[in-house]
Formats: C-alpha cells, sequence, structure tokens
C-alpha cells in the first residue's frame, strides 16, 4: 500500500540510517524484500500505460506489480470496455491480495458495471469468503440490486455457496429479499437447488438467519412445496420442522 501511495523508497531512516530496503534485508523479510527491489527497479522503468499494466498484474495475481502499476499513476476507477473498474476485475478473478490493495486505497467498492455487477455483488457468484472480507472495510452497500433484482445472497444460495451463505448472513443483509422473479434465497437455494447435502446447509442456515419459509414465489408457491415438487425428501424435512 505504502509503495503503491508514492512513499519515498530511497529515504534512510533509524539510527543505523539504513533505506526501506536495506532494513527489510538486514532483517530477512524476503516478502517485504522482494516487493522493494522490485519497487526500486521500477522507479527507472515505469509502465508507459500504468492503467494497462495495472490489468495485466490482477489477471497474473501479483500484487507488487499492481502496487507498481498505482505508483505509476494507474487510475483505481478505470473501466475497461464492459464498465469494470480495477477492483471489480479482481474480485472476479479472486485476486484476495490485489482486492486489499485497491480497497485500503480508497477504491470504490460500490461501482456498477455494464452488467449491473459491483464488486460485491460479484462474491456471491463467486461464493469467495476472503474476497468477502477483503471488502467489508470499504463499506460496500450491501442493498445495490443485480440486473435480476438481487442481492448477493441469492446467486450464492443457488449456486451451493455454503460457506459465503453462512458468512453473509451475518453482515445484516436481508435473507428476505425479493428479487425481479419473486423469489428470496431460500427459494432459489430449492428451486434451482439440487437437494444436496450442501443445499440442505444452505436452508439450515437461511432459516437460522430469519429467512421465512412462509414467503411464497411470484404464484405464491412457498419453498416447501417446491421441495416437494422436486423430491427433495431431506429438504421438505428441514423446512417441515420449521413451519
Amino acid at each position: 500500500m505504502l509503495v503503491a501511495g508514492g512513499v519515498q523508497l530511497d529515504r534512510p531512516s533509524g539510527n543505523e540510517g539504513l533505506t526501506p530496503l536495506e532494513m527489510a534485508e538486514q532483517k530477512g523479510f524476503a516478502t517485504a524484500t522482494a516487493a522493494l527491489r522490485r519497487a526500486a527497479n521500477a522507479e527507472a522503468l515505469a509502465p508507459a500505460t500504468p492503467d494497462v499494466a495495472l490489468v495485466a498484474a490482477i489477471e497474473q495475481a501479483d500484487p507488487d506489480a499492481a502496487s507498481l502499476a498505482l505508483r505509476a499513476g494507474a487510475n483505481l476507477e478505470h473501466r475497461d470496455a464492459q464498465g469494470r473498474t480495477p477492483l471489480l476485475q479482481a474480485v472476479t478473478l479472486d485476486r484476495v491480495d490485489v482486492i486489499r490493495l485497491l480497497v485500503s486505497l480508497g477504491a470504490d467498492t460500490n461501482a456498477v458495471d455494464d452488467r449491473q455487477d459491483t464488486p460485491w455483488l460479484v462474491t456471491g457468484v463467486t461464493g469467495s469468503v476472503p474476497a468477502l472480507e477483503a471488502l467489508l472495510p470499504g463499506k460496500p452497500d450491501l442493498t445495490i440490486r443485480n440486473r435480476f433484482g438481487g442481492l448477493s445472497i441469492i446467486p450464492a444460495s443457488e449456486r451451493g455457496h455454503v460457506d459465503y451463505v453462512r458468512r453473509v448472513v451475518q453482515t445484516g443483509i436481508n435473507v428476505n429479499h425479493v428479487n425481479n422473479l419473486g423469489w428470496t434465497a431460500l427459494l432459489e437455494a430449492v428451486i434451482l437447488g439440487d437437494g444436496s447435502e450442501r443445499y440442505q446447509e444452505i436452508v439450515r442456515i437461511l432459516l437460522d438467519a430469519g429467512a421465512d419459509p412462509n414467503l411464497g414465489d411470484a404464484n405464491g408457491v412457498r419453498a416447501l412445496q417446491h421441495a416437494r415438487n422436486r423430491g427433495q425428501s431431506d429438504v421438505v424435512k428441514i423446512l417441515e420442522a420449521a413451519r
């Protein structure tokens, strides 16, 4: 973060008058040493197109290269042809170290792309709990809706991302939010799930978090009836116990 922010790399400090690189070398901090060596070399080799360099660093999962691109002037809110910012691209590829870097520098966690996705909404699709955690310090808006009118918990429930659902219900997200199809996260877990153990666990998590099993879809059909229609006997038992 400090390298990306433009910290002076050759300024000695401390009683021994060491530069940050010399101090890292002396203390045997391998990761910091490698990062500072690259930064020192890059002073004379700054990329001509920092925005392109930042995207390449994200694709290559290289947080050091990302910090150098930002130091060279890469725009935190640069948009690609799909309207995606570097942060959204990093979340899509689950580059957690780069996500932390971008968020720490103030990247917009609510930037919306051409598909009406934000970095936070994308975590519901990928199911990445580390990416979720990395975004939270940036105070993302959990109420922004995707192109289907849903919150991140809905695609996560549909895709069977158990660990994500378990974590996201702790954020205060609305577990009873209804999307444009008339479905809640609970309904999606049943309608688009297969009744396997992971979907059973998601149903339990949602119910424990306050999901209302009596909310029906656009036609008034509840999760229990959908589970029966799909032969999801174990899910039926869970939902019957919640009535």
